[in-house]
């Protein structure tokens, strides 16, 4: 196991230092065809990561409403804020990364950094999208997630918990699942990366158009 460990590290490591330049390169048009392909999964995975996230509280803890929308929408159904977060993390914390390296003769140094950085983000995203679009009406009821009791909120809006484990996926995604993707769209010629752009919008608007519907249809929109 211990050598498993080291060589999962050091692949992590090789990634994000040889293959730099095509993990942040914001001027390309290969820069942003991967992180839109990435935005469109991201939407999907994160409903679908929330939903297992939202079983293990709610049976832990009690915390998820009867009515909450989790329990209703469609898995395929895009759950924005995980791809605006997904592309937000990346942003923020690729063009760290290199620094964080240079910084720490082991890896788990530079992930230490970088997952705080995480955590503090995960954390004025949460509260900010709490205070724009989860205020409470007259009666004291939040339209989306109520973490006003809890132990460790922010603002009645954000939760520690809550940031602590999106800070951790974001850390895997961007140290790992990120890396690994660029490098294999790499391997592929400009034709093949384009087509594979355009199943993936493709998709993903079918996916969106689908799920709108039945939400409409439903009366839950």
């Amino acid at each position: 196991m211990e050598l498993d460990l080291q060589s999962i590290g050091r692949m992590v490591r090789q990634l994000s230092e040889e293959d730099r330049p095509a993990l942040f390169a914001p001027k390309t048009w290969d820069f942003w065809r991967k992180n839109l392909m990435c935005f469109c999964a991201n939407n999907i995975t994160g409903h679908v990561l929330e939903r297992v996230y939202c079983d293990f509280m709610d049976a832990r803890f009690g915390l998820i409403e009867d009515d909450y929308a989790i329990k209703f929408d469609p898995w395929y159904h895009p759950y924005w804020v995980y791809g605006i977060g997904g592309l937000a993390m990346t942003m923020l914390i690729e063009p760290l990364k290199g620094e964080a390296l240079g910084r720490h003769p082991a890896l788990s140094g530079a992930m230490a950094e970088t997952y705080a950085i995480s955590v503090l983000a995960a954390m004025g995203m949460e509260l900010g999208f709490g205070l724009l679009v989860n205020q409470p009406d007259e009666n004291g009821k939040y339209p989306y997630w109520d973490n006003s009791q809890l132990p460790l909120n922010i603002l009645k809006q954000a939760w520690l918990v809550n940031d602590l484990t999106i800070g951790a996926v974001a850390i895997v995604y961007v140290w790992l699942i990120y890396p690994l993707f660029c490098k294999a769209m790499d391997q592929l010629n400009e034709r093949q990366a384009n087509a594979a752009f355009g199943a993936t919008v493709a998709l993903f608007a079918a996916a969106c158009v689908s799920s709108y519907r039945k939400l409409i249809k439903a009366g839950r929109l």
